[in-house]
């Protein structure tokens, strides 16, 4: 090791690795303790990307990238159902799906009421949609029965049954399973009462407790006939990926534009509440969490130069006697304290990535979030960028360290530092 550290370091490198090793166990502690702190930084901070994207590419996936209302739609409450509603979307709906970003383009209306199996009722959360609905999305639902609504334009469905998906705390709350029919009663557009029935086509958990105990999918022809009107709530846009949402907003805000209804174009971010709550947080705790491992390492590190300045008092007078400048020795031990932390910052980014990579071949679960029920499986981002932020961050506060060491150590007078003991 040290014939490779001679060839491949220069001499002022080398000089500065061989006084490293007077004492192996205390730069060995040092590089280690160097190591881990860049390791946690790395490997929490991957967490946190992964978490952050995971909750953005959620969100958009549900809700959409984009999102067309009428103004105000998500801060004023209707009278009446509806009475917020974009009016004939279809030929605005053609217009986007035609743009080349776009991979689909789904209507919806939510609306609310009451549920009943003949002998019980409960309040429910309804959600209109169409049947590419679910696909487009991806599996943002567990089925844990049934299938999700079919195409009313198969020959295989029958009018005359209408489907309906309940969540699986509503269906169990209700004592229905697949095949059995209920009846949905809502308000109309006109404030009149309306009641279809409906046949159970499917059971799902979105894995919050408090929407599996109310929400249910209709299709969207089926809920504006319950609710007398040809209205949606809102249309959402979904795109190939979520980079596109800025250049695709500026193009859909040209065609609304041109409506005779007057629409506002709403970006998934500012609907994106649960994510900006979640990494305000993460932002916080992995920023009290850097700050305690910074303190952490100036600690360590003032101490190890501080015994290694007072161990060598002596080697700092004779080096003084012999001419060299103050700022020449405290550059000495600040080369030393660098090779620290580049050596342990090296060792901590290696392990981070080991760990990100065992973590995609391993199935270790995350338990579940808070309000919800079901876990995930635990994956760390290794972002490259992230660990040399890490390592500078390290490689500054080693540097200050040694500077502030050695700054004592080279103010004595040579005299007394060569009768040092």
């Amino acid at each position: 090791m040290g014939k490779l550290a001679g060839f491949l370091l220069p001499d002022t490198l080398r000089l500065a690795w061989l006084n490293l090793r007077r004492n192996q166990r205390r730069s060995s502690l040092s590089i280690m303790i160097i190591a881990i702190t860049v390791f946690a930084l790395a490997s929490t901070g991957g967490f946190g990307l992964y978490t952050y994207d995971s909750l953005k590419q959620a969100t958009a996936r549900d809700i959409g990238h984009l999102i067309i209302s009428t103004p105000g739609y998500f801060e004023a409450d209707e009278e009446m159902p509806l009475s917020n509603g974009l009016e004939q979307p279809q030929q605005l709906i053609n217009k986007i799906i035609a743009l080349d970003s776009v991979r689909g383009v789904q209507p919806s209306i939510d609306f609310t009421g009451l549920i009943s199996n003949g002998n019980k009722s409960a309040i429910y959360v309804g959600r209109g949609v169409n049947d590419r609905e679910f696909d487009m999305k991806g599996p943002f639902l567990d089925m844990r029965e049934g299938k999700t609504l079919s195409n009313t334009r198969s020959s295989r469905y029958d009018q005359t049954e209408p489907e309906v998906m309940l969540g699986v705390d509503l269906a169990r709350n209700l004592n229905v399973t697949i095949g059995d029919w209920v009846t949905l009663l809502a308000t109309t557009t006109d404030g009149a009462l309306n009641a279809y029935d409906f046949k159970v086509h499917g059971i799902f958990s979105t894995g919050v407790p408090e929407l599996d105990k109310r929400q249910l999918y209709l299709h969207i022809d089926s809920t504006q006939s319950l609710l007398n009107s040809n209205k949606v709530s809102t249309v959402s846009v979904f795109l190939f990926n979520l980079e596109q949402t800025t250049p695709v907003s500026e193009k859909i805000s040209k065609l609304i534009a041109s409506q005779s209804q007057s629409l506002e174009l709403t970006p998934w971010n500012v609907r994106a509440f649960y994510y900006q709550n979640v990494k305000s947080l993460y932002d916080r705790i992995f920023g009290i969490m850097g700050i305690i491992m910074a303190m952490v390492v100036f600690v360590s590190l003032f101490n190890t130069m501080t015994m290694s300045v007072t161990e060598r008092t002596r080697e700092i007078g004779t080096l003084s006697a012999l001419g060299n400048l103050p700022n020449e020795i405290v550059a000495g031990f600040m080369r030393e304290a660098g090779l620290l932390a580049l050596v342990g910052s090296l060792l901590g980014t290696i392990a981070a990535a080991l760990l990100t990579l065992f973590l995609m071949v391993a199935d270790v679960q995350m338990p579940p979030p808070p309000g919800m029920t079901q876990g995930y499986p635990l994956t760390i981002y290794f972002s490259i960028e992230l660990a040399a932020m890490a390592s500078f961050g390290v490689l500054s506060i080693c540097l200050v360290a040694a500077y502030f060491s050695a700054r004592k150590g080279v103010q004595k007078p040579i005299t007394e530092a060569l009768t040092h003991v």
